[in-house]
């Protein structure tokens, strides 16, 4: 018979929202996401204390995506275990563990490309650094359709939600399928940014769709405390209505995107001296206001995904 678990949110401070982690306390515990390089001293230690537990303890780090509040504070965390955690990512987002620069990389290819910022890559190398507690190799790779072991009989799916990232996973926790963790697989209308952003739309309406539709979680435990339409912020731990209801939100706000991303590049991009060129007309029919120079910068993220896909079907 399984073990019972409980489930703590471990919140860090950053920038204009919160981070979330979560603690799984199972015979062999379990971190889920590790919140930036300060999260695990300054953030973890404290929390779990309080709870009773040590952090020391800890034997698997879970990781749902390479973003830097995600795993920046992983080396900190598995230093502080004395290094006998598991490190545990998707393979399509391990270079993201390994190398600071390929954060950078990642800016370059998309970001840079509409942010007129001269010093946007020696910004983003500084908050690397300085966010990323350390290079680490993984320890365990994933696919997808992985079982990991807590122990006492407790065991964590794997389900590869790809769009957020490529890389993107969920880790339901086997006790009647109940307890799923998605990171920022499931966006909404995005955190205080208010614009959700995917790499990949396709992938992820499609992960949107299995997450609803075949996983089903009783409870929903998202990676920010994200917004709906009227800009509210959705609770960070979701039970089985408030999780259909985030999920069918993600959708239909993705539907409507993509519909007039879709509609506005049959011309192609163009140029402006909009903040949002060049998809001003996007942002407009939208009426999307938000700032999309802030980091995180979801929006041209994400209508770099569309207009990829307009180019592949071309």
């Amino acid at each position: 018979m399984a073990h019972d678990v409980d489930i703590h949110p471990l919140v860090s401070p950053w920038g204009r929202f919160g981070l979330y982690s979560y603690f799984i306390d199972a015979p062999e515990p379990a971190v889920v996401d590790t919140g930036i390089a300060a999260s695990p001293a300054g953030g973890m230690a404290p929390e779990l204390k309080k709870l009773g537990r040590r952090i020391e303890d800890v034997r698997w780090i879970l990781l749902t995506h390479g973003h830097i509040d995600h795993l920046g504070g992983a080396h900190a965390l598995w230093e502080l275990t004395g290094r006998r955690a598991e490190i545990v990512i998707h393979e399509a987002d391990a270079h993201l563990l390994r190398a600071r620069q390929a954060h950078v990389d990642q800016y370059v290819s998309v970001r840079q490309r509409y942010l007129d910022d001269p010093h946007g890559v020696q910004k983003q190398t500084e908050a690397a650094a300085a966010v990323i507690s350390g290079e680490l190799e993984p320890t365990v790779l994933l696919r997808g359709g992985e079982k990991l072991p807590l122990g006492g009989g407790v065991t964590v799916s794997v389900h590869h939600v790809p769009g957020h990232t490529a890389g993107s996973v969920a880790y339901a926790v086997d006790l009647h399928g109940d307890a799923v963790f998605v990171g920022d697989a499931v966006q909404i209308h995005g955190a205080a940014n208010g614009f959700p952003g995917y790499e990949d739309p396709d992938a992820y309406r499609a992960s949107l769709l299995r997450l609803r539709d075949e996983i089903r979680p009783g409870a929903l435990y998202l990676g920010h405390p994200y917004r709906g339409a009227d800009g509210v912020a959705y609770d960070v731990v979701l039970d089985r209505e408030g999780a259909e209801r985030a999920l069918t939100e993600s959708l239909d706000i993705e539907a409507r995107i993509g519909e007039v991303a879709g509609r506005y590049l049959r011309g192609g991009p163009r140029r402006s001296d909009s903040v949002y060129s060049p998809f001003a007309p996007v942002a407009e029919e939208l009426g999307y206001h938000g700032d999309p120079r802030l980091e995180p910068s979801p929006f041209f993220t994400t209508l770099h995904g569309y207009l990829r896909r307009r180019e592949a079907a071309r």
